[in-house]
């Protein structure tokens, strides 16, 4: 009998693993993909610290242009482009974040029909990254419907990212 039970107690954990890990697969199904063939860049996250969060800040106010394309990254500033705690970001900026506006949207929906709990620690930095890519990738474009189309994404990330904060 016990040994039923404890069966029975690892299928469950088991199960309600792998549901938490859909879960947060759903939003970004490229993190957990092997890029560039390191292990180690499965699942990346920049921030780890306060010292992360400062030089995030510090990279977007020196410029960080997050582009589609093969190298959708770059810093400007030598000295900070060169830090070796920045190639994770360049992955996730890279390989992670969606860059078409039909990823975009499948993005926000699955934001806007998220249980009311606030998104992991990656989901959120990846969801504000995005929402920098998108402000970004706005300014680009002259085609009022593309621009229009394009700003009602920005909106809608906003909204997902206030709403993440309002929960915390």
């Amino acid at each position: 009998m016990m040994q039923l039970w404890a069966l029975l107690t690892v299928a469950y954990l088991s199960v309600n693993l792998e549901a938490n890990q859909h879960c947060r697969k759903a939003l970004y199904p490229s993190a957990y993909r092997i890029k560039r063939e390191t292990y180690s860049l499965i699942n990346p996250t920049f921030q780890h610290s306060v010292e992360d969060l400062n030089l995030l800040f510090e990279i977007l106010l020196a410029g960080m242009q997050i582009e589609g394309g093969n190298q959708a990254m770059m810093i400007p500033d030598e000295e900070l482009a060169s830090l070796r705690s920045t190639e994770k970001l360049e992955v996730i900026c890279d390989d992670v974040l969606p860059k078409k506006l039909s990823d975009i949207r499948r993005l926000m929906a699955q934001l806007t029909q998220r249980p009311r709990r606030p998104l992991s620690r990656q989901d959120f930095e990846r969801t504000v990254l995005t929402l920098v890519y998108v402000a970004q990738t706005l300014t680009r474009f002259t085609n009022q419907r593309q621009r229009e189309a394009w700003t009602e994404a920005l909106v809608q990330l906003f909204r997902a990212v206030k709403k993440d904060l309002e929960f915390s």
